[in-house]
């Protein structure tokens, strides 16, 4: 699983560009280089020999990341909650930098050119971050809007649009969702019609995230007339042309510290060559996309579910009812023992499925089971942990209440669980055939 060169990878990165540095964090070249000597201590070698997946390079990655959570990001979480939107541009700069948005993107682009289980490795700590808007908008930039660019589209568009995403130079925001189109696709109504050497678009996006300060949207919309599934097509769209207008910036159940914007477009010409690689294909590339999507977002729902339940442990400890901690009751505890339990069959799901993906297998009926499992457990964990934190719970000062809010959307967005059990139906040959 070791990735071969991995180290020299991350040296050539480090060596093109300045990385972002902490007086107390060591760049991720010094990293690279200290991951690629012999262990110094029996226990950062006993932590990646009992892991599945992660070598020391995945855990040198998570750790400087996780500095720059601490640093940069937990501290003013609470104030963005507040003011409903955190600062994308400063933010996925600071990331960009460091590396953190490009970690399988090619080198070339200023990737790291590592494969997808440094992916879900960072996206595992990004589920440090108290709270849910921030760790989505990073994955909407990573894991959304790049990864069909990265693969398909030209050199000229990802010199213009993928390397600054990567570097965080620019915002990217995903336009595919509309008001009568979420989980179901093929359902879009929004037009690119060919005019010469330009596409003129009319519709409109729905819950597009980052959509109040993105630079750019990949944007899905129908090409022709033909068959659902084939006269869709994916186009880099700058969001200052005229006619892209931004109609509101919607107020959600969670999520907060994330704007999500209602986008219309009224004659908006953009040049025939901000095609993401064939006409017609968007929809199979939109597809393609979605069993990283599904993985990277239950990677990160799992570190969350996981503080959730240590705060739970700590809070319940501490708290008293009946003159005996609350954590004492067996009620508590057992509850909280059968949550990690399902937690870490949710986790060794992940990781077998990252696995076979890394070795080119599709795996896209154990990334929607995968889904489908996060999003439930999601609810059911944040809705038993809410209980125990008693009133306290039912405050917007703890995590618990957050992650309540935050987490119902998993069941909802990126395919609703519904749509998951329609493809893993569909997989075992038990989906009704028309």
């Amino acid at each position: 699983m070791a990735l071969h060169g991995g180290a020299l990878r991350l040296n050539l990165l480090v060596s093109s560009r300045n990385l972002y540095k902490f007086n107390s964090l060591i760049g991720v070249r010094s990293l690279s280089e200290k991951v690629s000597s012999k262990p110094e201590s029996s226990s950062s070698s006993e932590t990646t020999s009992d892991h599945l997946i992660y070598t020391q390079e995945h855990f040198a990655l998570k750790e400087t990341l996780r500095k720059i959570i601490d640093q940069e990001i937990n501290p003013y979480v609470d104030q963005w909650e507040t003011e409903g939107k955190f600062p994308a541009h400063k933010i996925f700069k600071i990331l960009g930098s460091a590396g953190f948005l490009g970690v399988n993107k090619p080198v070339e682009y200023g990737g790291l050119g590592l494969d997808f289980s440094y992916s879900v490795a960072v996206s595992e700590e990004l589920g440090n971050i108290r709270c849910g808007g921030v760790p989505m908008a990073i994955g909407v930039q990573t894991d959304m809007t790049t990864p069909a660019l990265a693969r398909f589209g030209s050199a000229e568009l990802k010199e213009e649009f993928l390397l600054p995403s990567i570097m965080g130079d620019k915002v990217a925001c995903l336009g595919v969702s509309e008001v009568g189109a979420g989980s179901d696709v093929s359902s879009i109504v929004t037009k690119a019609v060919r005019k010469g050497d330009e596409y003129v678009i009319n519709g409109g996006k729905m819950w597009t995230t980052n959509g109040i300060q993105a630079d750019w949207m990949c944007l899905l919309a129908n090409t022709s007339e033909g068959a659902p599934h084939r006269n869709k097509s994916l186009i880099c769209l700058p969001m200052n042309l005229p006619g892209v207008h931004i109609a509101r910036k919607i107020e959600k159940l969670g999520m907060w510290s994330s704007d999500t914007a209602q986008v219309f477009f009224d004659d908006v010409r953009v040049p025939c060559k901000n095609l993401i690689g064939q006409e017609g294909m968007g929809f199979t590339y939109q597809m393609l996309q979605f069993q990283e999507e599904r993985l990277w977002a239950v990677a990160n729902i799992i570190t969350m579910m996981d503080n959730v339940i240590q705060e739970t442990i700590q809070y319940t400890r501490e708290r008293k009812i009946f003159k005996q901690p609350v954590l004492y009751h067996q009620a508590v505890h057992f509850r909280l023992a059968e949550l990690q339990t399902e937690l870490e069959l949710l986790r060794s799901l992940l990781y077998r499925a990252t696995a076979l993906y890394i070795k080119g297998n599709d795996v896209t009926k154990l990334a929607s089971m995968a889904k489908l499992k996060a999003g439930r457990l999601a609810r059911e964990l944040s809705d038993s942990c809410l209980q125990f934190w008693g009133g306290m719970g039912f405050t917007s000062d703890v995590l618990v209440s957050r992650f309540y809010r935050d987490s119902r959307l998993l069941s909802i967005g990126g395919g609703a669980d519904e749509v998951m059990l329609g493809i893993i139906a569909k997989y075992m040959d038990t989906l009704p055939r028309k």
